[in-house]
């Protein structure tokens, strides 16, 4: 039997989200001026705008597309697109993972809609050639529980008729978005960033604003969910002025990991950090027969969120395996998500360290061969 590895991970935070926080983090390294203040007290509201400027700056926003800040993570942002825009025309939603399921569930039965609906199994992604652009179009880009993601942005036209709705945490900060192929997208700072959770971001292209502009939907819309005011679209949720009170600590500890994504140089080097994780743990796969890539299309394969296959592996031994590591401090929550395949999740986003996942392989082995023997 393997005997039990000298040596942890030194961080050994592997969450999908809530993901590991940046290294070097501490909570006294956050600025403190805006908290006890209000969030509409100048302060407060020049805090907002900086960490709004702050993720244009690394995603690379184009002027063309406004960011606010908005509440309930990226479900809310995502759930406020699709209750502010979508019964226009028709909707087509793309489900291979359970984040894209719930959009279905939502279009049909919440908002009454007939949803087109393209479905793949874990694993694998839906034919992207077969989307009608007609239709206003929701998908994730990423699939977190699934460790699938869309290979690039190539399948959506420029010339479509429809939105683009693209539920893009556990994304952004780790690949290209093209965005002008992108009408809506949504994410959460407790993904890819190490952030705190409870608030979205919401991305809106100008076809987007127009939409919202020209377009009242049916049903009532409760006011967490309101982007227009008096006929005209709400300007303020774009400049820092939130529709309801944000939480400043969740604020300053997003902008400190914005800050620290910029002195990696940006986009480019949270992508290198991603990649690089996401090398070394392909490099464990490839050496252990017991171990697989749910997606086994690497051209579709996460680099965020790796979702793996166990041989012979069951929920029960998965509680069991997670729970090992868990107890000797050298690996948390690597549980594959409740609704997906039996597996392992391991995060290997930017804010975790590529010696970390290195460490990680030699406790897989200990952990499946005390469950095995």
């Amino acid at each position: 039997m393997t005997s039990k590895p000298a040596a942890k991970p030194a961080r050994p935070y592997f969450s999908s989200g809530p993901c590991a926080k940046p290294p070097g983090w501490a909570p006294e390294k956050l600025n403190t001026e805006s908290l006890g203040r209000s969030h509409r007290a100048k302060i407060g509201k020049s805090r907002l705008q900086y960490c709004i400027d702050l993720m244009r700056e690394v995603l690379q926003l184009p002027d063309t597309h406004r960011i606010g800040i908005v509440p309930g993570s990226d479900t809310g942002a995502f759930e406020m697109a699709m209750w502010t825009m979508l019964g226009a025309r028709g909707v087509t939603a793309l489900a291979w993972e359970s984040f894209g399921e719930g959009w279905v569930t939502d279009a049909v039965k919440q908002l009454k809609l007939e949803p087109k609906v393209h479905r793949a199994d874990y694993g694998q992604l839906p034919d992207l050639d077969k989307v009608d652009w007609a239709d206003d179009v929701l998908f994730t880009w990423n699939g977190t529980t699934s460790g699938v993601r869309v290979p690039d942005g190539e399948w959506i036209p420029d010339d479509r008729e429809g939105l683009s709705f693209a539920d893009a945490t556990s994304a952004v900060f780790a690949y290209d978005i093209p965005w002008n192929k992108i009408d809506v997208a949504t994410f959460s700072w407790q993904k890819v960033l190490g952030g705190e959770g409870a608030h979205g971001v919401l991305i809106l292209g100008p076809r987007a604003v127009q939409r919202l502009e020209e377009y009242t939907p049916a049903w009532p819309l409760p006011k967490v969910f309101r982007l227009m005011s008096k006929g005209a679209l709400a300007e303020g949720v774009f400049k820092g002025e939130t529709i309801n009170t944000p939480s400043m600590l969740a604020v300053e500890d997003a902008i400190f990991a914005l800050e620290w994504a910029k002195e990696l140089g940006g986009l480019s080097g949270l992508q290198a950090r991603s990649n690089a994780n996401a090398h070394a743990l392909d490099k464990i796969v490839a050496e252990r027969a017991w171990l697989s890539h749910l997606a086994a299309d690497s051209g579709i394969r996460s680099k965020t969120s790796v979702c793996l296959s166990v041989e012979g592996a069951d929920a029960d031994f998965i509680k069991k395996f997670a729970g090992l590591l868990e107890a000797e401090g050298a690996a948390y929550d690597i549980a594959g998500y409740r609704d997906a395949p039996p597996g392992l999740r391991i995060w290997c986003g930017a804010t975790v360290d590529t010696a970390d996942i290195e460490a990680l392989g030699p406790w897989l082995d200990w952990a499946f061969e005390t469950l095995n023997s």
